[in-house]
């Protein structure tokens, strides 16, 4: 499971420019099955999503694909971790510890 962490590098008018397709962008995350949740850091600099991926190779794929990215208002920041332990919503994503 992997926490991404976004964070502004450009004007909230350039991220809001970019906004409608970073949704769009985000409902087809969580189509494929690589999102569980996601939403706006307070104050508003950035956002953070709970995501998941066979590997970090194909996370930084999924990423990479942000149209965020692509206008360059924004950088991540990728954070592996293994959920030994979930709510019960999100059991088929447990993974046992080593």
């Amino acid at each position: 499971m992997f926490v991404l962490e976004l964070t502004y590098t450009a004007p909230l008018d350039e991220v809001d420019a970019a906004l409608p397709a970073h949704r769009a962008w985000l409902d087809e995350q969580y189509e494929n099955g690589h999102f569980l949740a996601s939403g706006r850091k307070e104050p508003r600099d950035g956002g953070v999503i709970l995501a998941v991926a066979e590997d970090r190779a194909r996370i930084e794929e999924v990423t990479g694909g942000d149209p965020f990215v692509a206008a360059g208002v924004c950088a991540y920041r990728i954070t592996e971790f293994r959920a030994t332990k979930t709510a019960p919503e999100l059991d088929r994503h447990r993974q046992p510890a080593d």
